[in-house]
């Protein structure tokens, strides 16, 4: 039937009136990659202190869940930006299940000697930092992961792994200094996402006067 000259046109796919697609939800393949990083934490610490913490083979265990933690971390953000399944929950969760899995990676290892105390304090210091910075400034936004962020956690997690590993000789010299070159970015990022956090709450903040 043809429509009357009052007939109000439909809207065509692409203009200001159609609608938009959905936002993703939650559950969707790069937070379930981020939630099997956090359901290996308990693992990995079970494998790293097996039969005493110190057997060459048990480590490598430990070393292989602790490499596939890293790597869902590399893949969950990649497939969540190609596919557009980017969610608030994902940038929380995110650092939250890289902390975790890093975290007990390094009390573990000081606990058993391996890992100087003062380098798993200054790792855990700023990541503690960072996150409790992100909830400050929540209400303003969400400070997503940076690409230093992600070179840090890069490089944190290679020289975790190494250290996971019974390594001697070069191999151990190696390790030694790519963990001093992760400390050092560790501090770096650190300075980068609190200037971030400066600059967002004071444009909330400034948003929030204007709207009164």
């Amino acid at each position: 039937m043809t429509k009357g000259p009052g007939a109000p046109a439909a809207a065509a796919p692409g203009r200001s009136g159609a609608a938009l697609p959905p936002p993703p939800g939650i559950w969707n393949i790069a937070n379930m990659l981020t939630m099997l990083r956090l359901l290996l934490v308990p693992v990995f610490v079970l494998l790293l202190f097996a039969d005493g913490g110190h057997d060459p083979k048990w480590r490598s265990v430990a070393w292989a869940s602790f490499a596939i933690a890293m790597i869902t971390d590399l893949f969950d953000g990649e497939i969540a930006r190609r596919k557009g399944l980017v969610t608030d929950f994902g940038k929380i969760a995110d650092p939250i299940a890289d902390k975790a899995i890093m975290g007990s990676a390094l009390i573990g290892l000081s606990v058993l000697g391996d890992l100087p105390w003062w380098v798993t304090i200054v790792i855990l210091a700023r990541e503690l930092g960072i996150t409790l910075m992100r909830f400050w400034v929540i209400r303003y936004g969400v400070i997503p992961a940076s690409r230093g962020g992600k070179l840090k956690t890069l490089t944190q997690g290679i020289a975790v792994g190494m250290y996971v590993l019974v390594l001697d000789g070069w191999l151990a010299t190696a390790r030694a200094v790519l963990m001093g070159l992760a400390v050092l970015l560790t501090l770096g990022t650190a300075v980068d996402y609190i200037s971030q956090a400066v600059r967002m709450r004071r444009q909330g903040l400034a948003a929030e006067r204007e709207g009164r």
